[in-house]
């Protein structure tokens, strides 16, 4: 059974985690080499997150602030970052970014 949360059900709830610099196993066991690669320049993202995504950054350094929040998760190259399904959120990105990624299928 579940227990009631004091808080009301938002994006605010989500929360990204961030592994920094896992091991060369951990990154073998979770199959980073087959994920596809995506990147980004510098700048201001608005994304909405509609599956659950993993990804691994090669490169760069990313704030990422939950939607209607100056809260922020900071990360960037050598990090391993979970990313909740249903999180919107904006990436300020510093340092272009070149990451591997794999989206949970529900």
């Amino acid at each position: 059974m579940a227990t009631p949360s004091s808080k009301p059900d938002s994006s605010a709830n989500l929360s990204i985690t961030v592994e920094r610099n896992p091991s060369e196993s951990r990154l073998a066991e979770v199959g980073i080499k087959s994920w596809p690669k995506w990147g980004c320049p510098p700048g201001k993202f608005t994304l909405k997150f509609d599956a659950e995504e993993t990804c691994y950054l090669l490169k760069g350094k990313v704030k990422a602030y939950s939607k209607g929040s100056s809260e922020f998760v900071e990360f960037g190259a050598g990090d391993l970052v979970t990313i909740p399904k249903g999180l919107s959120c904006t990436w300020d990105v510093s340092v272009a970014v070149d990451k591997h990624y794999k989206f949970e299928s529900s």
